[in-house]
């Protein structure tokens, strides 16, 4: 199986995470990716291949020119005011703030205002490497969907830092670019047909599920922590199905604390045959490890067998997928569990 990876991910290191008002050390660091690529290696069946530079013009296709703007010289402009190793937002847009008034308010011209408008948590810090990074990962996307573009049967993109909770106009959750999302308009620009894209991250990707609502082309089903209690909180309920064209194109699974091997799998079950309703041509999976019972950011009991089941069933139900990461933060198991969906994806149709 065909692996893109790229070593630029390593310009993201950033050291600190905010949750709850606590600082804490960064879960979304390089180890995970290095990982991974570890266990691939190893294994001897996987070939190692570097991202092409797709340049900006996918990346236009799904983010708001303002953020791409931003994400590119964000760390020059904050440099020139502030010392700080990290960027991190103390202001956040809510709603309630211009309740009764024009809803679209003007971006600010301080670096840490303009940090809190384009950005919705405290848990993605910018640090001098992180547009380098973040461009790489969406070159390894667009690399991995060029490969089955051209033939193969799945690929798998190494992303980091991942994607799914980047939306249209803001990033978050660890994401910046939202690379599955630009992977799949990138692939109806190119086959002119459907795509879908399947989450399987322990948390909902909202952005993704924001960037496609309104749009009949692209199929969004995600599998995640119920959002009452999990990050991001505030989507993927089930009664988010999609607006205008898009309606009924969205679908979201909302999953109970403590989910079982089988009750997953059951789960997965009913997002395979939405896709297979859905006929696109090409499917995006955006694979989190984050589900996995040991990982400390979820509170699932799936084990390692699972992936390897998960991969099979999917391949087994699509004619061609492309494979991006997304989350997993237990870094004793991350790299075999990603192995297993892989070695799973690849046993079906005799794949090599």
């Amino acid at each position: 199986m065909r692996v893109v990876y790229s070593e630029r991910h390593r310009l993201h290191n950033p050291e600190h995470d905010v949750q709850g008002g606590i600082s804490l050390e960064q879960s979304e660091r390089p180890a995970r990716a290095e990982t991974i690529l570890q266990a691939l290696v190893e294994d001897g069946f996987f070939q190692i291949d570097a991202p092409t530079d797709h340049g900006l013009a996918p990346i236009e296709a799904v983010h708001a020119p303002g953020l791409i703007d931003f994400l590119k010289s964000a760390w020059h402009i904050w440099r020139s005011t502030s010392s700080a190793p990290e960027m991190f937002p103390d202001t956040i847009p809510h709603p309630g703030l211009r309740d009764g008034m024009n809803a679209n308010a003007l971006e600010p011209t301080a670096p840490i205002g303009r940090l809190g408008y384009w950005c919705f948590d405290t848990g993605t810090p910018i640090v001098p490497g992180t547009f380098g990074a973040a461009r790489s990962a969406v070159d390894v996307a667009l690399t991995a969907a060029d490969l089955v573009l051209r033939g193969e049967q799945v690929a798998y993109g190494l992303c980091r830092p991942p994607g799914h909770h980047a939306a249209h106009a803001l990033y978050g959750g660890f994401c910046y670019f939202n690379n599955a999302a630009i992977a799949a308009e990138y692939a109806v620009r190119q086959t002119g047909g459907k795509v879908a894209v399947l989450d399987l991250d322990y948390h909902h990707g909202n952005g993704t599920q924001q960037i496609f609502y309104q749009r009949a082309y692209v199929l969004y089903f995600s599998l995640h922590a119920d959002p009452r209690r999990a990050y991001p909180y505030f989507t993927g309920h089930a009664d988010e199905t999609g607006a205008g064209p898009g309606l009924g194109t969205t679908h979201n699974i909302p999953l109970p604390v403590g989910l079982t091997n089988d009750g997953y799998l059951s789960a997965l079950e009913l997002g395979l045959e939405s896709v297979t309703r859905f006929a696109p041509e090409v499917t995006l999976v955006s694979l989190g490890i984050d589900t996995y019972g040991q990982d400390p950011l979820g509170d699932f009991s799936l084990t390692t067998p699972v992936y390897a089941e998960c991969g099979r069933r999917v391949m087994a139900a699509v004619a061609r997928a492309v494979v991006l990461q997304e989350g997993g933060y237990y870094l004793p198991h991350l790299g075999e569990n990603v192995r297993q969906f892989l070695l799973g994806a690849q046993a079906v149709q005799g794949i090599q």
